[in-house]
């Protein structure tokens, strides 16, 4: 009899995910799960997600965009990260770094940053399916790129800030210019980029501004470009996530077999900066 080799990775994530659920998830199912949370037609909607966080679901990721497109309704706007963090400084790579000695050929030889084709980076496979759907526009920061669909796309997308990517003048802020909801998709608070937003509205004395680098087109040319940022830190957000949802600012149901979130852009970074200049000072 043939030996069988290893069992693949997704296979295995695959056969849990059915041997957990009670019955399949589908696009209707999720409709209604998003529905029941509270997403609505004419929203904003800001969504950060994990697939197999959410179970099984028939048709995959592809469903899980489509419902929420539908539940959003043809006047709401669908806003997803398709960040591309590996293309930024590596002298500052921490997860792995990278000898000294290999810094100069990423900087020379590293493929451009392109909208169209730089696929996202550690975002999910829910941000990288919707990342190429049709009617989608992406943001053109290098690092920290957003993606969106719907009436309000343009307004988000463009106009992205090479510095401070995740500022005032990105997607962030224009999400909470518009009144925008975000929704966590089988993930926590620290996996939320708008309470990055909040690091740059709040008051503490340990901001780190950075110099950050990453290849772009520039009048037609490759070529590698430095700009200033704030270097992020996450490391306190699943605790203002509890603080913000004690405080009866955030809707949490089911969805599929997972978990899902809502809460308004305005809420959370109002709150999150307050929580940052009082206990970030505290420390």
């Amino acid at each position: 009899m043939e030996e069988s080799g290893p069992l693949d990775p997704a296979a295995a994530g695959e056969t849990e995910a059915v041997k957990a659920a009670d019955h399949p998830a589908t696009t209707r199912t999720l409709i209604q799960d998003f529905r029941s949370l509270g997403v609505a037609d004419g929203m904003t909607l800001l969504v950060h997600s994990s697939m197999s966080a959410l179970g099984w679901i028939a048709g995959g990721p592809q469903a899980v965009i489509a419902a929420l497109l539908a539940a959003v309704g043809e006047g709401g706007t669908l806003v997803m990260p398709t960040h591309t963090t590996g293309l930024s400084e590596p002298s500052r790579w921490r997860n792995p770094p990278v000898p000294e000695s290999w810094w100069p050929i990423i900087r020379d030889e590293t493929p451009a940053f392109d909208v169209r084709l730089t696929p996202t980076r550690m975002m999910g496979v829910i941000s990288e399916g919707f990342r190429t759907y049709p009617g989608v526009r992406r943001s053109g920061h290098p690092q920290e790129s957003f993606a969106a669909c719907g009436p309000n796309a343009d307004f988000v997308v463009d106009g992205h800030s090479l510095n401070r990517g995740l500022g005032d003048q990105s997607p962030l802020g224009r999400l909470y210019d518009v009144d925008g909801h975000i929704l966590l998709l089988g993930v926590g608070h620290a996996n939320n980029t708008t309470l990055h937003l909040a690091e740059y509205r709040g008051e503490y004395p340990e901001k780190e501004w950075v110099t950050q680098g990453a290849p772009m087109i520039v009048d037609g040319e490759r070529r590698w470009v430095t700009f200033e940022d704030l270097e992020g830190n996450s490391d306190d957000f699943e605790a203002i996530g509890d603080a913000f949802a004690a405080a009866g600012l955030e809707r949490r149901g089911s969805v599929a077999s997972g978990e899902g979130r809502l809460m308004r852009v305005k809420d959370l970074v109002d709150f999150a900066a307050d929580w940052m200049t009082t206990h970030r000072n505290s420390k």
